[in-house]
């Protein structure tokens, strides 16, 4: 079986380099330089567009351990940007040149890699081809019509509109209560009830909050079919007492009334341990999003997993369209991965592709997928991208709340990660 990777960002350069130490011959297609996208500046692979940090580098960290986790699996990319690290910190920060250049020199080097510079507008679907998909959040509008036609239009995103998540076990429980509106349901929400003067406090916040920049390729008008809350509560006091926080049919059990407004959270995780706030797509600044909506009742210590975003960024609804593995249901010999897979980050991205290209391998080889389990970073960003139970689904980046619980209580929060980092290097060491 023949193999070829489309796109050469993070997550495509992973996944043929998996491929080829693996020792499969593999294609892999980029259009740049001939081609340009709005935001990339150069020709080399895996060029870094935004921040030159690749997030904490700690194992008590997600971030951290996500990498660490990638370099016990001969990642590329961690290999470069372990070679090329700036002072950060305790954030694992590159030289960004430095970087993609030995990204690009070792990919043109290996033996089992062929790079061919020119655009992929089509995906085989030729049983005796495998294809990963990993064309980044700034996919040409030739190969995102090919993937169109591949997974249904009505699965395929442009913009990606997200309202932050919290963790179930940073919540208040004593400030808020489970209801759906009007009884209708099982109780799925939990609501945070707001008295008139919290309302006010949290309003006058909320509209004067500092918004994050818009990138130069993106366009303001994307984002009048979904409106930032902030944007909303702008257009008059009771706009969003009207809106997202209407508290009508949500009477507060405590009291017997109906609050003033109410904040909902949905569950986002099969396992409900993670909740959105409903309604809450927002561009705020990540520590303006903490501030602000730390002030709504229950979330005072909330654990921010995500930060609500709103910005261009392709990806599929991979729930619908992807099993554990990042491979396409309907084609198993199609993969896809980086944060077209609906995975937010640069490293989160290199981990799809490590994932596709390993496993890919192991197919052509004859061998069964290896399932990284939710026990580690790796395998619960694919979990959850192929199993959350949200039905407006969004891109996650790596956190502990997408990990499997360990089965005991550890109040200590530094403990409790370390003990789940523990499990996950052990687990990937056994795999090894």
């Amino acid at each position: 079986m023949k193999a070829c990777v489309i796109g050469a960002g993070l997550a495509g350069c992973e996944a043929a380099w998996q491929l080829a130490i693996q020792g499969i011959h593999v294609k892999l297609y980029e259009m740049r330089p001939n081609k340009m996208t709005p935001a990339h500046e150069t020709g080399k692979l895996a060029e870094l567009v935004c921040s030159n940090s690749l997030k904490a580098d700690r194992i008590d960290s997600a971030a951290g351990l996500l990498k660490e986790e990638m370099r016990r699996l001969n990642s590329l990319i961690l290999e470069a940007a372990d070679r090329h690290r700036v002072p950060a910190g305790g954030a694992l920060a590159v030289d960004r040149n430095d970087f993609s250049a030995y990204v690009t020199k070792m990919i043109l080097e290996h033996p089992n890699i062929q790079l061919i510079r020119q655009e992929a507008t089509e995906v085989s679907i030729d049983p005796d081809e495998a294809t990963v998909i990993a064309t980044g959040p700034l996919s040409s509008s030739a190969i995102s019509e090919g993937i169109g036609r591949l997974v249904q239009h009505d699965y395929l995103y442009f913009y990606d509109a997200a309202a932050p998540i919290v963790t179930y076990e940073s919540l208040n429980l004593s400030k808020v209560y489970r209801a759906s509106r009007y009884g209708k349901g099982e109780d799925d929400y939990i609501n945070c009830p707001m008295t008139k003067e919290q309302y006010l406090n949290f309003y006058q916040e909320l509209i004067h909050a500092e918004e994050a920049p818009i990138n130069d390729f993106e366009d303001n008008k994307v984002f009048e079919g979904c409106m930032p809350i902030e944007v909303m509560a702008r257009r008059g006091e009771d706009t969003i007492r009207f809106g997202p926080l209407k508290p009508v049919g949500l009477p507060d059990p405590n009291t017997g009334k109906e609050p003033y407004a109410v904040v909902q959270l949905r569950q986002d995780d099969a396992r409900g341990s993670l909740y959105n706030l409903v309604g809450f797509q927002t561009h705020l600044k990540f520590g303006e999003q903490k501030r602000v909506f730390s002030m709504i009742p229950g979330l005072e210590h909330a654990d921010f997993i995500r930060y609500g975003v709103m910005h261009r960024n392709t990806f599929i609804h991979s729930p619908k369209l992807l099993d554990k593995f990042y491979r396409l249901k309907s084609h198993p010999n199609i993969f896809f991965a980086g944060q077209i897979t609906g995975v937010e980050g640069y490293v989160e991205s290199a981990s799809s592709g490590l994932s596709a290209g390993f496993n890919l391998a192991r197919i052509i080889k004859g061998k069964s997928p290896v399932d990284f389990t939710d026990h580690t970073v790796i395998g619960a960003l694919a979990y959850y991208t192929s199993h959350t139970a949200s039905k407006d689904f969004q891109p996650m980046n790596a956190n502990f709340g997408i990990l499997a619980p360990l089965g005991r209580t550890i109040r200590n929060k530094r403990e409790r990660n370390m003990e789940l980092a523990k499990r996950a290097l052990n687990k990937i060491d056994g795999l090894i």
